[in-house]
């Protein structure tokens, strides 16, 4: 073969297998934003569910924590006795036995927090009405859900917000005398559907027949603030996607795309999910081994 000949056969040669792997990323990077798509889907309605139970289970809780404040004592001069009620009412109401919720805390009629459900307590003596402005509603008679952060440092993840509910505490007049609130940060909420969507996985991997073939999936909450993976994902994920401007992109829909990240083909699927709260949502990065 002449020379030039063979050049020009090695030039073509190189040309499709370029353009064969291109297609091939292309392709790859499609079918992770197709299966990060369905993902989602089942991300954002657990997530809703999740929310649901709080819904339906807080104010049942707080009527059975009334009696702290109407047994004609200060709960505060029982602290052990207000965190054995908080333990009691999380196993007895089956909304709250189930709930994602860290934490669980007696008010009073101010938004002091008393006393919370954790062996260690860093939030007694707290003002939660002024950290979380909108709590006041529930001092006001309602049940409402807001967001922020319990002030300190950030934790090894980075920075995390705090999601929150309250209901009122009423005694037998029907006097608010204090508020029964929960909550958990969006990082450990993240963590919680990102295992629910593991197990997903695994269950529909074993049912094909092969339960070692299993996607490489990520879970986040984001909202106006920005994105809050679950711990252990690598920080240039949650920056990539913290580019995506993920509330602007969610406010007609669900959306989907491939996500090329340092040279892997990933796809993201992102869905607003209301009952987290105004712009907030979900998002799962998906690549296939």
């Amino acid at each position: 073969m002449a020379k030039s000949a063979a050049l020009g056969w090695t030039t073509a040669v190189t040309v499709t297998l370029a353009l064969g792997a291109a297609t091939g990323c292309k392709d790859e990077g499609k079918a992770n934003a197709a299966a990060a798509a369905e993902n989602v889907a089942l991300v954002a309605d657990t997530a809703a569910k999740d929310v649901g139970e709080i819904e339906r289970g807080l104010p049942e809780g707080a009527k059975k924590v009334a009696p702290l404040f109407t047994r004609g004592e200060d709960p505060r001069s029982n602290l052990p006795q207000v965190r054995k009620e908080l333990q009691r009412v999380r196993r007895d109401v089956p909304d709250l036995l189930v709930a994602k919720s860290t934490f669980f805390a007696l008010a009073d009629d101010k938004g002091v927090a008393i006393r919370n459900d954790l062996e260690q307590d860093a939030m007694a003596n707290q003002d939660l009405s002024k950290v979380f402005p909108d709590l006041g509603k529930a001092l006001g008679g309602q049940y409402v859900t807001t967001t922020g952060a319990f002030p300190g440092p950030p934790g090894p993840a980075g920075p995390d917000k705090d999601w929150v509910a309250a209901s009122p505490v009423k005694n037998a007049d029907g006097k608010v005398v204090g508020m029964l609130v929960t909550g958990w940060t969006y990082r450990a909420f993240a963590r919680h559907l990102q295992e629910i969507l593991k197990r997903d996985l695994t269950e529909k991997a074993r049912a094909a027949g092969d339960p070692g073939k299993l996607p490489v999936v990520y879970v986040g909450v984001f909202d106006s603030s920005g994105v809050y993976m679950a711990p252990l994902t690598p920080k240039v994920n949650e920056d990539e996607l913290a580019k995506q401007n993920l509330v602007e992109k969610t406010a007609s829909g669900p959306v989907s795309a491939p996500f090329p990240i340092t040279g892997r083909s990933f796809g993201y699927g992102a869905r607003r999910v209301e009952k987290l709260g105004p712009n907030a949502g979900v998002v799962v990065l998906r690549s296939d081994l």
